[in-house]
């Protein structure tokens, strides 16, 4: 059975850390909290969100505040990330991924809805067995929405022949929750300081992410 590879959306593919930064600052107001440095919210942010909101507020926000915060997190990214475009090198790679015979697939935690037309408007869809986003409420985990996305890849795809990269320390838990293997890209949500007790190989480019998909795997 051939390689496959399970792509994390934003701060993988899509480079939109400045949209998100500028959306979690707009968040940030809503609760008294000052904006912050990309460098200071790479060093700060976690999954699940509640508990990244936790850390800046020092308790839980409350049901009005949690839902004050993803409001406003979710209507400023929709304005910021129209400007925003695909990793470079990242169509290359996916185009090389599968005229080597391995096949990939996509799993964001963004709405599933908003994430459809997005990946389209970049001519990406049918480079993938299967685009899936997330569905039910924001800020939960990965894990859940990677066996549901497995099982419906079916007998296409062996998890033990699967490789998730992303940039988030949630990806490669959740990847090893489910049996498959992860690399982590520095160029998004998290510093390397971040990734690395995951305990998962640990890159800074798409590049490096695919060539080591490709041994993990094999």
């Amino acid at each position: 059975m051939r390689t496959h590879i399970v792509w994390d959306w934003n701060g993988t593919l899509f480079h939109d850390m400045e949209a998100v930064l500028g959306a979690s600052n707009a968040a940030f107001a809503t609760i008294g909290v000052g904006p912050m440095t990309l460098q200071e919210y790479r060093e700060q942010y976690e999954i699940p969100i509640p508990r990244f909101y936790q850390r800046l507020l020092g308790r839980l926000p409350s049901q009005d505040e949690w839902q004050r915060l993803d409001d406003a997190f979710h209507d400023r990214y929709r304005e910021l990330s129209t400007a925003c475009g695909l990793t470079a090198g990242a169509l290359e790679l996916l185009d090389g991924w599968r005229a080597a015979g391995h096949s990939q697939s996509l799993l964001s935690m963004y709405e599933h809805d908003r994430l459809l037309p997005v990946v389209e408007g970049f001519g990406l869809t049918a480079r993938f067995l299967r685009v899936d986003g997330r569905s039910g409420p924001a800020g939960g985990q990965k894990a859940e929405h990677l066996v549901r996305h497995l099982a419906a890849l079916g007998e296409r795809v062996d998890p033990g022949r699967t490789v998730l990269i992303g940039d988030a320390a949630d990806d490669a838990l959740a990847a090893l929750d489910a049996g498959a293997h992860a690399v982590l890209y520095t160029g998004g949500s998290h510093t390397r300081e971040k990734l690395e007790p995951v305990g998962v190989p640990v890159v800074d480019t798409l590049a490096e992410a695919v060539e080591l998909a490709g041994r993990l795997a094999a």
